[in-house]
């Protein structure tokens, strides 16, 4: 397993669907994944520090495990089958729960939790960006700075 970083969340166009871009760690290789507009918000209001008035799915997931005593340790990208991709949520008390990766994504930055791919995950959809090519990842990086969690709808 490689650790990854969150870049951000950004609308593809035109298809008008959300991706979050993950980097690997120490490398040079980026996950897209395509999320819903609501992970995609929620993934937004982490990196943004937004403070709902009322948390949010992913907010109260995070107090249901601060109640119970337990943490997320660390959230594993294990597969892409079919163009799905699968992750596991890895808890303090050695349970693993199978997640979506949008979900686990969102959790993740609201608990510190680190993120891994699976090298068979980046191999098959990770994409290479040489340090040449950084300045496009720098103009997604500036994009990011300038949307708002608004931009992505409305979250229920």
């Amino acid at each position: 397993m490689l650790q990854m970083e969150v870049v951000g969340v950004r609308v593809e166009m035109p298809s008008n669907q959300p991706i979050v871009l993950l980097k690997e760690a120490g490398g040079d290789r980026y996950l897209p994944i395509w999320i819903g507009m609501v992970e995609a918000t929620a993934i937004a209001f982490a990196q943004q520090g937004v403070l709902p008035a009322r948390p949010l799915t992913h907010d109260l997931f995070r107090d249901v495990l601060d109640a119970l005593g337990v943490q997320l340790r660390k959230v594993n990208i294990t597969a892409l089958r079919d163009g799905i991709f699968f992750a596991d949520l890895v808890f303090s008390n050695g349970v693993e729960v199978s997640a979506r990766p949008s979900d686990s994504i969102a959790l993740a930055l609201r608990t510190g939790a680190n993120i891994f791919a699976s090298e068979d995950v980046l191999e098959e959809a990770g994409v290479a960006i040489p340090d040449e090519q950084e300045d496009e990842v720098e103009k997604f990086r500036e994009f990011l700075d300038t949307i708002s969690p608004e931009d992505f709808g409305k979250s229920g």
